[in-house]
């Protein structure tokens, strides 16, 4: 499986996770909601459904009859709804357990993030110090690459340059904002002052030391 079908299997898996859903709701929901499929098609959606569905994660059904809802057309098959089974729903459990690198990346962590709703804060907090590593390691190169090749750029190359590094330093300071709000959270709930946060250095999920 390729990292990109491996995303669009979580999504479709948490969307549906949501409430059963047939093919066009799901495809608008990851066009509207998940800015990374915004240029995916279908031919790329029902081949996902068809392997979830004969993985035994999704089941496929009928649409319910609704008051006021017309027949299909004679000749025109009726959509066709994907529910999530318990096997599916064990499996997307699993799937937001995961904290290893893929996690971390730029495609999969908006998709991630998108579903931390339904993620335990623990993983929420692994996840999150990951992307900001991974994040600060990329800046970090930036910075080198750009302090090697300044003389030899044009103005319009180098702005181009600084306005990636701007990008990557804004998302490393939201992702501090989040990591501190995680960490409140976490003391409030095991009865701790939120302003002794500082006091104890160690802490069983930071994965930068």
């Amino acid at each position: 499986m390729s990292r990109r079908s491996g995303v669009l299997e979580f999504a479709v898996l948490g969307l549906l996770r949501e409430s059963p859903m047939h093919g066009y709701e799901l495809r608008k929901r990851l066009n509207t909601s998940l800015g990374v499929f915004r240029a995916f098609s279908y031919g790329t959606l029902y081949p996902c459904l068809k392997a979830l569905v004969s993985q035994g994660w999704l089941v496929e059904e009928p649409p319910a009859d609704e008051p006021g809802t017309a027949a299909p057309l004679a000749g025109r098959r009726a959509k066709i709804v994907y529910r999530l089974t318990a096997a599916g729903k064990e499996h997307f459990e699993n799937l937001l357990a995961q904290t290893g690198p893929e996690a971390w990346e730029d495609e999969q962590f908006g998709v991630r993030f998108a579903f931390f709703g339904h993620t335990e804060r623990d993983v929420r907090m692994r996840v999150l110090e990951g992307r900001r590593s991974r994040l600060e390691e990329r800046l970090e190169k930036m910075r080198a690459s750009l302090a090697r090749t300044r003389e030899r750029l044009d103005d319009y190359t180098l702005e181009l340059q600084r306005h990636g590094m701007e990008s990557v330093e804004r998302e490393v300071r939201w992702l501090n904002e989040l990591i501190e709000t995680e960490r409140a959270g976490r003391d409030r709930a095991k009865g701790r002052p939120a302003d002794d946060q500082g006091r104890d250095d160690t802490d069983p999920t930071d994965t930068t030391n």
